[in-house]
């Protein structure tokens, strides 16, 4: 059965949407991506505060959560700002962005 529409991996086009009405950020949210450099803001299962890891995948809608991978090998999910401190590059750009905004 052919394609109706090109897949998006041949034709580089991505496709964009508008954030919803109802998606409001959280106080004190932060924007991190794929492969960021955080570190932990406080302790958590397996993980001790500042202990160091990457972020492995970003979502979320209306609550920005993070997977990240900790040096010490253990993996968590549904972290955000309340547990993760952005680090190096990360932080810097962070920071960037923020003196833009304001």
């Amino acid at each position: 059965m052919p394609y109706r529409h090109e897949p998006i991996s041949k034709n580089g086009v991505v496709p964009l949407w508008k954030p919803h009405s109802l998606a409001r950020p959280h106080e004190g949210q932060v924007n991190l991506r794929l492969g960021d450099a955080v570190s932990a803001s406080t302790d958590l299962d397996g993980v001790v505060t500042g202990t160091a890891g990457k972020v492995t995948l970003a979502n979320g809608f209306n609550w920005q959560r993070y997977r990240v991978l900790f040096d010490n090998g253990i993996e968590l999910g549904d972290l955000d700002h309340r547990h993760l401190t952005p680090t190096g590059r990360t932080a810097r750009r962070l920071a960037r962005e923020a003196k833009r905004a304001s």
